[in-house]
């Protein structure tokens, strides 16, 4: 189905609502979920407030929690976030970041005990809208492994994504967020909901074979996804474990710190720099004008029409989303509609919520 961007979070906020959030919080919440569907990011959109609600319900996820500073040291912060709706207490931690860079010049905050945060774009883009340029380094733990080392054909990390934003004065950053795995395990879960196959050098079976079948993450025993890129993306993903997860959560997926906890944490360990503190935002803002020109006029090879940078597809996928509307699966929507009725909200009242 085909639905706006206004009714659809209009719904998300009230269901957060319903389930306990704060209207604040739940606005927070599903904005940045409606934000990362409308960009062309699925894996990380409304599909994810099923389990949200679930693990509200089961009081393993507190909606209305807020980040805690664990340890000040000036430029290098340590925040908790003591187990609250993700979106909310990385936007807050990125706010606490801020207010200190202004100061300092850099910071390096770490968070941790932070339930699922969502699309970590949102993060970088959050610094950039106000001038900084920033980096992060996230784990996933909470629950078993889905990727397999390069080389292995056991499970042993998740998806680790990795990002780093560099601000625009027109807001149209250069903006990179990837997942350390050759796909994000949000969009696996998209295509299961579709009933599609997965493209082949994404997924093996139980027995380390590869496979494009989706349902190898859901059905026992269980499959894995595969790091992008051969040893290079692991080489990455073992980072973000180390930083996020080690450094910044000192939890980890190795069996004797991992835990199941019942629902998805993040740890993300960021930087936040302030361009003035190097050789001036001036000179910055002008290297990055003219690269990116350089970058962009370079011929295109057969096939392409042009060269983009990171944040391009985003922002023309946001476009036409907001034009057109976000394109949801029925399997999706059908659980989005149960989590409501477990919330309390009636067919009738949800049909209502979602009408544009």
């Amino acid at each position: 189905m085909l639905i706006q961007a206004a009714p659809l979070t209009r719904t998300l906020v009230a269901m957060l609502t319903a389930a306990g959030a704060t209207p604040k919080n739940a606005q927070i919440c599903a904005d940045h979920l409606v934000t990362a569907n409308l960009k062309g990011h699925d894996s990380h959109g409304v599909g994810m407030v099923p389990s949200y609600i679930h693990g509200i319900r089961a009081g393993k996820v507190f909606p209305n929690a807020h980040p805690r500073i664990a340890k000040d040291s000036g430029a290098v912060l340590l925040i908790d976030g003591q187990f609250g709706l993700g979106q909310v207490v990385a936007k807050e931690t990125m706010k606490i970041a801020l207010d200190r860079v202004r100061t300092t010049g850099v910071v390096c905050v770490g968070l941790r005990n932070a339930t699922h945060i969502g699309r970590i774009g949102s993060y970088g883009e959050q610094c950039a809208d106000a001038g900084f340029v920033s980096t992060h380094y996230v784990n996933v733990v909470g629950h078993g492994p889905l990727v397999v080392p390069h080389g292995g054909r056991a499970a042993r990390m998740v998806t680790n994504p990795y990002c780093c934003v560099v601000p625009r004065p027109d807001g149209n950053h250069i903006a990179l967020d990837m997942a350390t795995s050759n796909v994000a395990a949000g969009k696996v879960r998209v295509a299961h909901m579709k009933g599609v196959p997965m493209p082949a050098g994404n997924l093996v079976d139980a027995d380390g074979n590869p496979t494009n079948n989706p349902a190898v993450l859901y059905t026992e025993p269980r499959g894995a996804l595969m790091p992008f890129g051969t040893y290079k993306g692991y080489g990455l993903m073992v980072m973000c474990e180390l930083l996020g997860g080690g450094l910044a959560g000192n939890w980890t997926m190795r069996p004797e710190q991992n835990r199941d906890y019942g629902t998805t944490i993040n740890n993300m360990l960021s930087i936040i720099i302030d361009p003035d503190a190097f050789g001036g935002r001036d000179a910055f803002e002008d290297e990055v004008t003219g690269m990116i020109h350089y970058l962009r006029t370079t011929p295109p090879a057969d096939g392409y029409t042009e060269v983009l940078v990171p944040g391009d597809p985003e922002r023309r996928t946001m476009a036409l989303r907001r034009e057109q509307g976000i394109d949801i699966d029925d399997n999706s929507w059908k659980s989005i509609e149960d989590a409501a009725a477990k919330v309390g909200i009636e067919q009738a009242e949800f049909a209502a919520l979602a009408a544009a």
